[in-house]
């Protein structure tokens, strides 16, 4: 039988996760928004919403676990998030999950 302890601590949890989710989505908001509002020669890119809101979305839910973790004390749990979000974050960065859309980028002399 769970405890009013255990409530509080599952709630306070989730409430974190939910603010580390959305803290992922407003991190990847100004990016997405550019791929979405027509980047190279106003074409649009609504692939984003595949790959970039996904990764970023869950890495602010591990990363903001992680801390909580940190915070009561459950070293191992917090190593496990810590990797977790590691390896989002190696994920995002070998697909370029904040990469500027092509129009933002300098293509050299050509253009």
């Amino acid at each position: 039988m769970e405890t009013r302890q255990d409530a509080v601590t599952g709630t306070i949890g989730c409430a974190a996760a939910v603010l580390g989710t959305l803290a992922g989505i407003a991190v990847w908001l100004p990016y997405g928004r550019r791929s979405l509002s027509g980047a190279f020669e106003g074409e649009t890119a609504p692939v984003v919403f595949l790959l970039g809101l996904p990764v970023m979305a869950l890495g602010g839910a591990t990363a903001a676990l992680a801390v909580l973790a940190v915070v009561r004390g459950h070293r191992r749990l917090a190593a496990g998030l810590a990797a977790a979000t590691a390896a989002l974050a190696a994920f995002g960065y070998a697909f370029d999950v904040l990469a500027a859309p092509q129009a933002l980028q300098d293509c050299g002399s050509p253009c």
